[in-house]
Formats: C-alpha cells, structure tokens, sequence
C-alpha cells in the first residue's frame, strides 16, 4: 500500500518548493517509494476530519495503513528508518545524520522564519525597521556557524543523509533574499541538493500542482 500525504490545494509559495509536503515528497523519491497525495483547501485544513490527523490544522500528514503521522522532521525520520537511502548503516554515522535533522529544524530554521514572517506580520509596527536587521544578524548567525561546519565537503557528514535533505530545504527558504549568497559554499551546498533527481522529481510534482490550477 502507498502512502497518502496532504498537501496545499492552493499552496502559498506559489509552486517554489518551499510548502513542508516537499520534504516529504524528496524522501519518498530518494528511496523508491510511490506515494499519494491528497490536496487539501486552508478551510478543510482547520475543520476536524484534518485536525484528526493535525491537531494544529497543518500539512503535511502521512497515512499508512493504519499509521497516521504529522510534523515533516517526524515524517522524514520514519520514512529514512524503513527504506534504504537516507540514513547511513553505520550506528555513528546515523546517530550523526538524524543530530543534523534536529539541527535542520530547531537550530537553523527557527531564525529563518521568524525573519520571513516579519514583513507580512509586523511591517506596519513602528519598531520593525530596527528589528529586522536584529533578525537578520541571527540568521546570518547561523549561517556563518553552518558555513563553517560545512567547509569544503559536499554533504554534512561525509554521505548524503536526512539530515542534508531537511538542511536543504530550511536553507531553501532564504531564496530571493541575497542571504545566502553571502556563503559560496552553502550556496553550492544548496544547488547540490537540488541538483539531485529525487529532488527535481519531487520538485515538479508540487509545481504541477500550483500550475493545474491556474
């Protein structure tokens, strides 16, 4: 049996990549996995046959028999623990991928999204022209932290793992915003990701989502 995900019947980012079903779509093209998907309206999102599988009336989930799962971190890591491919065999080594996963979500995108919700939420605050270098600078923070790290090496820890598929895709959400750019190598460390076939097939599914309902 496939597996069903949710996703935006009319997502935000207007096919960019960015939505959180596409970490979830890149995991399931890098091991093999065909998969489902059930698009989802923002009212049907916050009505309780979706609260069921969300209590906070996101997307994505995960359906799998009778396995229902919420939260992209949670859903990636039990997709790279039951298939080949995104977690190394290696008990260090794979202790080390799924650290780079928490990293990913609660060290490196939390700065993120506060700095790329600022202008919609607080733009018309009299204090936001002096906060958002503050959010910049904390972002940046980071960056500088991770570009370190990451030096020269391709991936995170030697191989390709979870961990770099959910780093990709926090750092994906600085495009259009010159940040990155600041950082040769986590500019090239991004468009290795993206440069990967899982990546461009999960890519263009969302893609075509948006663009059918044109």
């Amino acid at each position: 049996m496939s597996p069903t995900i949710t996703a935006f019947e009319q997502s935000p980012d207007h096919g960019k990549g960015q939505a959180r079903d596409m970490r979830i779509r890149w995991a399931l093209e890098e091991v093999g996995q065909p998969y489902d998907v059930r698009l989802v309206s923002f009212k049907a999102m916050k009505e309780p046959a979706h609260r069921a599988l969300h209590p906070f009336g996101q997307i994505p989930t995960y359906e799998e028999g009778d396995l229902a799962l919420f939260e992209s971190g949670a859903i990636v890591f039990h997709i790279a623990e039951r298939h080949v491919g995104l977690l190394p065999d290696d008990a260090n080594a794979r202790a080390r991928a799924v650290t780079w996963m928490f990293a990913a979500l609660n060290t490196v995108e939390p700065p993120i999204v506060e700095r790329e919700q600022a202008p919609y939420l607080e733009r018309d605050k009299a204090w936001y022209d002096e906060r958002l270098p503050l959010l910049e600078d904390r972002v940046r923070g980071r960056l500088n932290e991770l570009s370190n790290r990451l030096g020269d090496a391709d991936w995170l820890d030697n191989t390709f793992s979870a961990g770099d598929l959910l780093m990709v895709t926090v750092l994906r959400r600085l495009n259009g915003s010159g940040m990155l750019d600041e950082f040769p190598n986590l500019s090239a460390y991004v468009a290795r990701g993206e440069a990967r076939p899982a990546f461009k097939r999960a890519f263009d599914a969302q893609l075509a989502i948006w663009q059918a309902r044109q």
